[in-house]
């Protein structure tokens, strides 16, 4: 990995997006190495929480010019295959069976809203700003507006995308993009006190319930009652589950947070 940096320690993955020079902007490398690191990430079961932030003055820029530049001698055979390389980025972030927490500061435009959206929490620091700026240059906010729309209110997120509007943190978080808003030089301390509460869940319980959530929507009422009351039940008959309720009744620490 050559654009991203990625450290870890137990349990937990930090990546951090890392091209400062042009506020980790997108290029097809990038794409690649994302795409990859969340896709091993979402088989290993060690891990427990993954951080996703950027490097130097911002979180994301959005598309990379030069890339831009490139696309405009594209045919749509070449889009096509350029878009559907940046959905499985974003769709390997989505469906990572590790909880995703983001760090949003500085700027986040155009597709590192697509980013966002894929994260679980998402903490912002004040004076940031966000823009679905797609429109302005005359595109659209095309391959991030599933994701975008599965997390965010329809009625807050929806005049944002058409607009391309420049927007702040209090309706970024009124769409439920980000999650709260911290003081500038405080997000980095308050994302390791989230990823301190949130490794406190029990792994295999965090990650089914998060595959739960995102299979929901795509089921039937009849599919829900079979897929929810077959969870309860297994998690309930299985190793962890019973070291849960075991600990929960003896008012004791349960085994994996000793770890």
């Amino acid at each position: 990995m050559s654009l991203l940096k990625i450290t870890e320690q137990t349990g937990m993955v930090s990546v951090r997006l890392s091209r400062p020079d042009v506020r980790n902007a997108f290029n097809p490398d990038m794409i690649a190495e994302i795409t990859q690191a969340f896709t091993e990430f979402g088989k290993r079961r060690d891990l427990r929480v993954i951080t996703l932030s950027g490097e130097g003055k911002a979180f994301c820029a959005g598309a990379d010019l030069s890339w831009m530049k490139t696309m405009v001698n594209y045919s749509y055979e070449q889009n096509r295959e350029d878009s559907l390389k940046l959905h499985a980025m974003f769709d390997a972030i989505a469906k990572c069976t590790v909880p995703v927490l983001g760090f949003a500061h500085g700027a986040v435009f155009g597709g590192a809203l697509g980013l966002l959206a894929c994260c679980d929490h998402v903490v912002a620091e004040e004076e940031t700003q966000f823009c679905f700026s797609e429109v302005k240059i005359g595109i659209a906010p095309a391959v991030i507006s599933s994701f975008v729309m599965a997390k965010a209110v329809p009625g807050v997120v929806r005049p944002l995308m058409i607009s391309g509007e420049v927007f702040g943190t209090e309706r970024a978080l009124q769409s439920a993009l980000i999650h709260e808003v911290v003081p500038k030089g405080e997000g980095v301390s308050r994302l390791d006190r989230v990823v301190t509460s949130w490794m406190e869940a029990g792994p295999e319980a965090a990650r089914e319930t998060k595959r739960l959530l995102n299979d929901l929507p795509v089921l039937s009422a009849d599919q829900q009652k079979e897929r929810t009351t077959k969870l309860i039940a297994e998690r309930r008959v299985s190793t962890e589950g019973q070291e849960g309720l075991k600990s929960f009744l003896e008012k004791r620490r349960p085994s994996w947070r000793d770890q």
